[in-house]
């Protein structure tokens, strides 16, 4: 009778920690979701320019920086071993610097609705990109949606141009959002190969603590010399505390409790939450021609994710 009262103890707790897990990774793609919206709040536009990019993308490491540096001093945080340093580097230089200097720079050209179709690429890209780092192999159904996805966000971007006027072709600033993808992809990838050893939570503070050598000068030398709106401040904030920080918190918590295959198909709801929040936010309108895209994107992505589980 005790065991069996003690296995099914066993079952209700598993079961708590898997919903639990799932929430807390609902929560950090809802941190993550917002950044778009944020990030171009923090930013400002072309016609009406805030804070530079520059200063964004340092600001918001150093911010997040100050919060590791105390966060590893209460968890005792032991220093990485010599052959961590180098894949927290390649982290450093994909999450803390390339993904958001570059979604900065194209935010100020196209709305955070916009840029949610391109990012929702970001789970397809991870995993190709897992591919080849990692020398994992993956099936043929798995390249042919990463090829469909990447061509309906081809074909998004040309119809957004066209209709703006500016001619049959990619915008730059979708460029920009495709490299900011892979910045983010790779530092992804070099984050979770020292993840097993170094342990979740601390890899993001390691990677904004030895970016400080760096993102701190960079804040002094790029401040702003102008007056900038209460809500650039804001959106700087946000990105600094919950998109750079907390929100790695709660999703490498998440994956933790409730499993990562499970709760990494919580990223799918990412592009749907950057566009509803860009409403209220930025004041953009739901747009159903982006929401059909987001909806195709998201769907290759997902079916992809399904093969690549049965990659060898």
């Amino acid at each position: 009778m005790r065991r069996a009262s003690a296995s099914a103890g066993d079952i209700r707790w598993g079961m708590r920690k898997e919903t639990l897990g799932m929430w807390l990774g609902v929560l950090g793609v809802a941190f993550f979701a917002v950044t778009l919206p944020m990030t171009r709040l923090a930013t400002g536009t072309a016609a009406a320019p805030q804070l530079s990019p520059w200063f964004v993308t340092f600001a918001r490491a150093a911010l997040a920086g100050g919060l590791s540096i105390m966060a590893l001093l209460a968890m005792r945080a032991p220093r990485p071993a010599p052959h961590q340093w180098k894949p927290l580097a390649f982290a450093l230089l994909g999450n803390a610097i390339g993904y958001p200097l570059l979604l900065g720079y194209a935010l100020r050209v196209v709305t955070a609705s916009h840029a949610a179709v391109v990012t929702a690429l970001l789970p397809l890209v991870t995993a190709a990109v897992a591919a080849w780092v990692l020398h994992q192999r993956a099936r043929l159904g798995f390249w042919v949606c990463a090829v469909i996805g990447s061509l309906l966000v081809v074909a998004f971007s040309v119809l957004r141009a066209s209709q703006q006027g500016h001619g049959f072709g990619f915008e730059w600033a979708d460029l920009l959002l495709v490299g900011a993808v892979f910045a983010a992809s790779f530092g992804y990838i070099y984050g979770a190969q020292v993840t097993p050893s170094l342990g979740a939570e601390r890899v993001i503070c390691w990677v904004c603590v030895m970016a400080l050598p760096l993102t701190l000068p960079g804040t002094l030398l790029t401040w702003p010399a102008h007056p900038v709106a209460a809500s650039a401040w804001g959106g700087l904030v946000y990105v600094g505390v919950f998109s750079m920080w907390m929100g790695f918190f709660a999703w490498y918590r998440g994956l933790a409790l409730g499993g990562a295959l499970r709760v990494s198909q919580t990223q799918l709801l990412q592009p749907f939450l950057s566009i509803l929040a860009a409403m209220p936010l930025l004041g953009e309108p739901l747009d159903m021609v982006t929401l059909g895209f987001a909806l195709a994107v998201v769907a290759t992505v997902l079916v992809g994710k399904k093969l690549s589980q049965g990659a060898r």
